[in-house]
């Protein structure tokens, strides 16, 4: 189970130093259900994963989510079979001080529509609901959990085309 909320930002957020910067290139077999693939390249480690996703709850909060690595012939293929180019993302984790990590996100640097959005991950639904950015307030002033058109298979649909 997937639970997390999100956040449009305005580039990194300032004051914070990265634990990790993973770069990622991702594409969408489907986008309803959502089948994803995504490669990330963090220095010298490599991760393929196949993703399949479920519906949200009506706050948006949780699905369910499977993932599974695949190997780079099989990655290889399903990226052929997408046929589109694939979305590019660089992503920078910032440990907060609750022990929650803070995912973000740049996606497609340098291409019109690019843009900045930041996820956190929660261990429960209460948590999630009850969880709030502090010090990062101004930061986060965007949420954007469970909106329509919000997600990143929307993107795909809005810059690939759909599937």
């Amino acid at each position: 189970m997937e639970i997390e909320r999100k956040w449009l930002t305005r580039g990194w957020p300032e004051g914070l130093e990265p634990g990790s910067v993973i770069r990622m290139e991702q594409g969408y077999i489907a986008t309803r259900p959502t089948v994803r693939i995504r490669l990330e390249t963090q220095g010298d480690q490599v991760r393929r994963v196949l993703c399949f996703k479920g519906k949200t709850g009506s706050d948006g909060l949780a699905r369910e989510e499977i993932e599974t690595d695949v190997a780079p012939e099989l990655f290889q293929r399903l990226e052929r079979f997408i046929g589109r180019p694939l979305i590019q993302k660089e992503q920078r984790r910032y440990a907060l001080a609750d022990g929650l990590v803070l995912e973000v996100n740049q996606v497609d640097p340098g291409h019109p529509g690019a843009f900045f959005y930041a996820e956190v991950e929660f261990p429960d639904l209460e948590t999630a609901r009850s969880w709030r950015p502090g010090p990062l307030a101004a930061y986060l002033d965007q949420e954007v959990t469970g909106t329509p058109g919000e997600s990143m298979a929307a993107y795909w649909e809005r810059t690939r085309g759909m599937t």
